[in-house]
């Protein structure tokens, strides 16, 4: 079929702004006149004309609602602007890091390899009709844009007066593996649909040691269980764990992919995940059955994970360091060892004792992913993570969810060599996580979100923060007034990063009160919502005495929690009384 291109007038948006996570909006927002298709134009616009004319480019995401509309008008733009070839998960489904992968490992029939991608996503932000929508772009080193880019994006939407499109292309059938072939005015134009997880699989299976992960799971020792809570990550559930592990079907937790997450929220933590923290023995009544060994869950486009022991939880924080102390015996993608090692600044300070033990590079970046992508572009990080559930490596250029499931039952069958066959007890989750405090410290931690917050009330409480710091003599005789046993403020800044490899500058990462013992409390704006402010307080204290790395959380945190919502006025700018969550 032979198809036209013309050229729509239209005027620029308000608030396309695209974030470290990309444009995410609710859905009626996405379907106003033209406001997908002026930022999918104003991308185009911001990228050098090779990578769009003539290239190839990968189109999905966690199949959310609104994904198979969004995805047919972007291969329409992509025709008219002169791409070669469009790549689509079938059924609109790729999750985040297999579009990362694709991007980076997947070669087409002819040798094509794609320049990038966009992917259609809210992350772990609920979809529906009245929910969330987003969209990003991915690079092609398979990692979100720079600041560069988004930055020109942002002004290209300012300022956009028309677009492309090849509206006569009929509507691609995304539900069949196959290519669907067009001529236009620039010649050839193919829509290949490709199933979801031949690629990402592969990757996997180079990276662990399948059969030693398959022989712990079938293992009567060991059970099993993973919550996919309704999203992408069900469309690789099934093939990694059952097909390919050998777990049972029943292991497997809400593993069919819904556009509205099975009208869940697909976060996955403590407050979200509730019928997996419910079936681990973590849940508030207790239910008689005895709980899985292990546990995980991913958000809804699998990027995030939650890792649960029998009745344990795993910190995010806890559980990079623990891949990282744990990486080079127990996966062979890192049997020639770590290049380095790096978190986000909000992130526990666990992994920083791991790094300095093992004498690895270490780094400290802002919240984004692109930053760890800069250093493992460089050569100069293998592990990374951060304290939203985030966990990855130099595999790809996003954090993997699955991948960090892989990782722990890695470790897991690597600590039970000699355990699953005769009467030795199984080396669980918490024996490993116990294990690693006593070598290494406690870091006790957690996060409150106060989201959908006043944006004004919420930049008031910040500007607040910020004025404290220039008096710490005064902060610390607040802090004795308030709680005479917590350790006195030694440094408060705003945290700013001058990134090692290219030098940039970025700066108003967070506010840091960094106390004589090694405690913390950082506050930060969050980006991740589609309305309101988001402010995340993070709370840790540190502890090196063995005997007192046993202590409940919310015991060990409570002098610091006092300290954070009287010194911030929490809830005199917020109106909160408590928060949407903890984790």
């Amino acid at each position: 079929m032979v198809f036209k291109v013309s050229l729509v007038s239209t005027s620029p948006i308000d608030g396309q702004k695209p974030g470290t996570s990309g444009l995410r909006k609710k859905v009626k927002v996405f379907k106003q006149p033209n406001y997908l298709h002026n930022f999918v134009q104003s991308t185009f616009n911001a990228l050098t004309p090779e990578k769009v004319k003539g290239a190839t480019l990968v189109v999905s995401g966690d199949g959310r609602y609104y994904s198979n509309d969004a995805v047919q008008i972007i291969i329409k733009m992509a025709a008219a602007n002169g791409v070669r070839r469009v790549w689509v998960g079938k059924n609109t489904l790729l999750s985040t890091p297999a579009v990362s992968a694709v991007i980076r490992e997947r070669s087409g029939a002819d040798g094509s390899k794609a320049t990038g991608g966009f992917i259609l996503t809210a992350s772990h932000n609920p979809g529906g009709p009245t929910e969330d929508f987003g969209i990003k772009y991915n690079m092609e080193n398979g990692g979100p844009a720079p600041e560069s880019i988004t930055d020109k994006i942002y002004e290209n939407t300012k300022t956009i007066k028309e677009y492309p499109i090849a509206e006569d292309l009929p509507i691609v059938d995304i539900s069949a593996i196959g290519v669907s072939s067009f001529e236009g005015p620039e010649g050839k134009f193919d829509v290949e649909v490709f199933d979801s997880a031949d690629d990402y699989v592969k990757l996997m299976k180079s990276i662990f040691d399948f059969e030693s992960i398959r022989k712990l799971l079938s293992s009567p020792k060991f059970s099993f269980c993973y919550d996919a809570m309704h999203g992408v990550a069900g469309a690789y559930a099934h093939r990694i764990f059952v097909e390919e592990l050998g777990a049972q079907e029943s292991s497997l937790l809400n593993c069919v992919p819904k556009e509205d997450f099975g009208g869940g929220h697909p976060d996955p933590n403590l407050t979200y995940a509730k019928e997996l923290v419910a079936r681990m023995g973590l849940g508030k009544s207790d239910t008689g059955v005895e709980p899985p060994e292990f546990g995980a869950a991913a958000d809804g486009d699998a990027d995030r994970n939650m890792i649960l022991g029998k009745r344990f939880f795993v910190t995010p924080s806890d559980s990079v360091a623990i891949i990282a102390a744990n990486a080079v015996g127990a996966i062979p993608y890192f049997s020639t060892g770590l290049k380095g090692v790096a978190r986000s600044m909000p992130t526990s300070a666990a992994l920083d004792v791991v790094a300095k033990s093992l004498n690895l590079k270490f780094f400290e970046v802002p919240t984004g992913w692109k930053f760890f992508g800069n250093l493992m572009d460089a050569g100069m990080c293998s592990v990374c993570g951060e304290e939203s559930f985030g966990t990855g490596s130099d595999h790809i250029r996003e954090k993997d969810g699955i991948w960090a499931v892989l990782a722990w039952l890695s470790i897991l069958a690597h600590k039970n060599k000699e355990t699953l066959d005769g009467d030795a007890k199984l080396v669980t989750v918490e024996d490993i996580v116990r294990k690693h405090w006593a070598t290494y410290g406690r870091h006790y931690y957690t996060r409150y979100d106060y989201e959908n917050v006043d944006a004004g009330k919420a930049k008031e409480l910040m500007e607040h923060l910020v004025k404290l710091q220039s008096t710490i003599p005064e902060v610390n005789k607040m802090v004795k007034g308030i709680r005479s046993d917590v350790a006195n403020v030694s440094s408060a800044d705003e945290f700013e990063y001058k990134d090692p490899v290219d030098g940039s500058i970025s700066k108003h990462q967070g506010i840091r009160y960094l106390f004589e013992d090694g405690s913390r409390l950082v506050f930060r704006l969050s980006g991740t919502g589609s309305e309101g402010a988001t402010i995340r307080l993070y709370i840790e204290q540190y502890e090196k005495d063995a005997s007192k790395t046993g202590r409940e959380s919310h015991e060990a945190l409570s002098p610091l929690v006092d300290i954070a919502l009287k010194l911030s006025k929490m809830e005199e700018f917020t109106g909160r009384s408590a928060p949407t969550v903890i984790t």
